[in-house]
């Protein structure tokens, strides 16, 4: 019964690599859209989008399928149930990729790549869903450490960001309407930090029993 359960752990750990990887895929490619503002590229984004959510929906089914079957306890039910609160996240992440994608394709935006660092806050945030994966998988507090203080420097990019928007506004190089476009996207890579430090937590949790709001198990 044990090497059964190892078996299905261990699947749960490649599939949400996985997931990991889509997410992080997808983050990159928001960053390259940025230059290129391709059309078609933008609905291949949102398409991956969907791909993101069937793999949420096929982790969440192995996922209860061993709480089921298996009915574990302890740090292996922690597991499970760290991984079933990450996959919301990362299903977030693919919806705000895709948000991003649907500007870029929906709106003539204008982007001084030279004074509007927006590809920073992408591979940033591509970095932090990256650590907080492995995290999990060789349950390693100090990438758990690493991705929540991360979080910072996400947070100072945006204010950075919001202040070139303000800057490049005041020179005319961009529209107000191209501002508030260029401002959303920011935001956006923000809210993706925010998950990826939200992934982060649920792995300290599934490490150590508790977490930020409340001890659980």
């Amino acid at each position: 019964m044990r090497n059964r359960f190892d078996r299905q752990l261990e699947q749960l750990h490649v599939e949400l690599l996985e997931m990991g990887s889509m997410c992080e895929e997808v983050i990159r490619k928001t960053s390259d859209l940025l230059k290129s503002r391709d059309a078609v590229e933008a609905r291949e984004i949102r398409k991956e989008d969907s791909k993101i959510d069937e793999q949420e929906r096929m982790i969440e089914s192995l996922c209860l399928k061993m709480l089921l079957q298996q009915q574990p306890v302890a740090r292996d039910l922690r597991k499970i149930s760290a991984a079933l609160k990450m996959i919301t996240d990362m299903e977030r992440i693919g919806d705000q990729a895709s948000d991003i994608a649907e500007i870029v394709e929906t709106t003539e935006l204008a982007i001084p790549q030279d004074e509007i660092k927006l590809s920073k806050m992408a591979e940033t945030t591509m970095r932090m869903v990256t650590d907080s994966i492995d995290a999990y998988v060789k349950q390693d507090l100090e990438l758990v450490k690493k991705v929540i203080a991360t979080d910072d420097e996400v947070d100072d990019l945006f204010l950075e960001v919001r202040e070139e928007i303000v800057s490049v506004l005041r020179k005319e190089e961009v529209t107000r309407e191209n501002s508030l476009d260029l401002l959303m996207i920011a935001k956006y890579y923000e809210r993706i930090g925010d998950h990826a430090v939200n992934i982060a937590e649920w792995v300290e949790f599934s490490i150590t029993g508790t977490h930020k709001d409340a001890d659980v198990l």
